[in-house]
């Protein structure tokens, strides 16, 4: 490490062979060396020791709408990427929706980037968007530098990014599997969804029985013999059924190119806890029942739901009404993901290796950014996290850097503070406080 630049050091490292006491050599904003903790410092090179503190990777969060341009009063990417910075994530990669104009033609994708640019603290990647209409951008879109496609398989809740039925997934599946490419899936029928009451009005109990099980259960059902049918690689968005688990588990036995996600909230909230008629709780799929969320658990621990991400879909507070048929459905977790999934996870016996292994290396694989991101190895980008993992929060929604402060988890005492954020070497966030925006725009690479 004789040119290093910057050496963060601390007595718990949490690396690809696990955790232990090291040194981590930085040049140029890259990881060139992890050494033992004692290795010599070189003359001229700034040491940051950071003691008893765990340092990670820099999480990266593959499911987040940022709504900018165009809904920016919902979110922006200088609120988000803040938040993100404070919890902890040093890259995010930007759903097509809710913005506008969304994610579907290269010069939207163009908007997007403009936009963004200035406003990123951290690393921002996008996702392209399949509809109906737009097979013909699909490739160009690809070409362009988008990590995949998000599609819907049931209404989206805005009007410009319409859902695909089956005969449209499989034109746009086909298309996609053609030039090697990755959709991603919100899953759930539209006729099941349509069959189950919809009563409205402010009961947990009935806006839960409008989403059931079997609605996600048998999309997902449908993907699995479409990737199967075209050999296609998909991916499953936020998992909230537990009971889709056996399909996964047989359909990648099989061969089948599936992976899953699911999200903080499902894994650490239950519907037995959320009151009545409040909607900040309120997201698509929803939050279902403790035993559920106990079957999650299981499938993180062997591997059938391959990584957990935020699903940060933040609104208006104005839009979260009581009535949970009509308020948006979205939950914002950006700055407080890692906290949560920590705080749950050392309950259920689980460490810090596997939530960087769930909230970063297994992201980054995802997009095809492991060999940058997800792991303090050599040759990876030196974005870092230092945490407290004992020291303990509650949550005071006045205190996030979402653009709405509206969350979950308020008033709720978390495990896990973020001492300081590091992306490429640079500290970007420390106790509060914020560098201006250091973020780069990331695209797929070829």
């Amino acid at each position: 490490m004789s040119d290093a630049e910057l050496v963060l050091r601390s007595t718990r490292v949490i690396t690809p062979e696990g955790t232990r006491a090291a040194a981590i050599a930085v040049v140029r904003g890259t990881i060139t060396a992890v050494l033992p903790y004692d290795a010599p410092v070189p003359e001229g090179a700034r040491l940051e020791d950071v003691g008893d503190h765990v340092l990670l990777p820099g999480l990266v969060d593959t499911h987040v709408h940022v709504n900018d341009p165009g809904r920016a009063e919902w979110e922006g990417f200088w609120t988000a990427t803040r938040a993100a910075a404070a919890g902890g994530i040093t890259t995010l990669v930007d759903m097509p929706l809710n913005s506008l104009p969304p994610t579907t033609t290269v010069d939207h994708l163009r908007v997007k980037q403009d936009v963004a640019r200035p406003k990123a603290h951290i690393d921002v990647g996008f996702w392209g968007g399949a509809l109906p209409d737009n097979v013909k951008d699909l490739r160009p879109l690809h070409e362009a530098g988008v990590f995949g496609f998000k599609a819907f398989l049931s209404p989206s809740g805005v009007d410009e990014f319409p859902h695909l039925d089956q005969e449209q997934l499989a034109r746009s599946l086909a298309e996609i599997a053609g030039f090697g490419g990755l959709l991603i899936v919100h899953a759930e029928d539209p006729h099941h969804l349509a069959a189950a009451p919809q009563h409205g009005g402010p009961r947990y109990a009935d806006f839960l029985a409008s989403r059931p099980r079997d609605a996600e259960d048998t999309a997902i059902a449908a993907l699995i013999a479409q990737a199967r049918r075209l050999d296609a690689r998909v991916h499953v968005l936020h998992l909230s059924s537990s009971d889709a688990l056996p399909l996964i588990r047989a359909a990648r036995a099989e061969g089948v190119r599936v992976t899953v996600e699911t999200c903080p909230h499902y894994l650490t909230l239950t519907a037995e806890e959320v009151p009545d008629g409040a909607s900040e709780f309120k997201c698509c799929p929803p939050i279902r029942e403790a035993d559920n969320q106990d079957l999650l658990w299981e499938a993180l621990a062997d591997g059938t739901i391959d990584c957990v991400v935020t699903d940060h879909s933040p609104s208006t507070a104005d839009l979260k009404t009581d009535d949970f048929a009509t308020a948006w459905g979205g939950i914002s977790g950006l700055q407080l993901s890692l906290s949560a999934v920590w705080s749950a996870a050392r309950e259920r016996g689980y460490g810090l290796e596997d939530v960087v292994r769930w909230m970063s290396a297994r992201t980054s694989e995802l997009v095809g950014l492991d060999d940058r991101k997800g792991a303090i190895a050599p040759g990876r980008d030196a974005d870092i996290v230092v945490l407290a993992p004992d020291e303990t929060f509650t949550v005071d929604p006045a205190e996030l850097q979402h653009r709405n402060r509206v969350t979950a988890y308020a008033g709720r005492t978390l495990s896990g503070v973020v001492k300081s954020t590091w992306l490429r070497g640079e500290r970007i966030y420390a106790d509060g406080e914020f560098t201006d925006p250091q973020g780069k725009l990331l695209t797929r690479t070829p």
